[in-house]
């Protein structure tokens, strides 16, 4: 866990040197959050617990393509696939196959990231699912 941790902080320190840790982020007055739901109890909790350490895959998808077996065989290097998305289109964020947000690509450390823009309300991932 504290690799998790650790590679976070080195994220968050690198975003931070690079000037990206917030050149579009606008500071606004929130209204207090007041949790209005009962405390959960000791039962509930260890459930949420079992849930927590789940493993699922997350990936990002930059655009998808339908071509026939014919153009698929006579693909080599250097070949190009033409996407359905365009140059500077938002990624979808997907988990388990699931839409769950949109981002950009950021490297740091050369390594790649995803920075998420957009976030989908759990209303509109459930209406997906019907």
């Amino acid at each position: 866990m504290s690799t998790e941790q650790d590679m976070a902080d080195e994220w968050a320190a690198a975003l931070e040197e690079s000037g990206d840790a917030g050149d579009d982020v606008n500071n606004v007055e929130l209204d207090e959050l007041k949790d209005t739901a009962a405390p959960i109890s000791v039962e509930e909790h260890a459930r949420l617990d079992s849930i927590l350490d789940i493993p699922v895959t997350i990936s990002m998808e930059v655009g998808r393509s339908k071509i026939n077996i014919r153009n698929l065989l006579q693909l080599n290097q250097g070949s190009v696939v033409e996407l359905d998305r365009i140059a500077g289109e938002p990624l979808d964020v997907l988990v388990n196959g699931t839409l769950i947000a949109h981002g950009e690509v950021v490297v740091v450390n050369d390594k790649f990231g995803i920075r998420l823009t957009d976030v989908i309300s759990q209303t509109e991932r459930i209406k997906k699912l019907k």
